[in-house]
């Protein structure tokens, strides 16, 4: 019987090392304003481009582009990305069980 806890640590170091290493290294510098505002932008880039990809690549067209409008029109409204989310994929299940 082989074992697998060699495989489950060093993928737990795999994907925990890229993400404490810039906290590690960043922890004590002071950085200035226009990094501080690019790293604030990463985290709705890359929701948009996942969910891009996920109505270009999708096969059913009607519910990806339902959700897609709920998720920003919900955004723009409330400015949660937690709620556009969530209610693009209820506005994507409601469409999908009822074709």
């Amino acid at each position: 019987m082989t074992s697998y806890f060699p495989l489950i640590l060093g993928m737990a170091l795999a994907t925990y090392l890229p993400r404490v290493l810039p906290l590690m290294t960043l922890s004590n510098k002071n950085l200035s304003n226009k990094t501080r505002v690019f790293l604030q932008f990463i985290p709705y880039t890359s929701l948009s481009i996942l969910i891009v990809r996920g109505i270009l690549t999708s096969d059913i067209k009607l519910p990806a582009l339902a959700g897609i409008l709920t998720a920003g029109l919900l955004s723009y409204w409330k400015g949660n990305a937690i709620l556009s989310v969530f209610g693009g994929i209820l506005v994507s299940y409601l469409i999908l069980s009822w074709i």
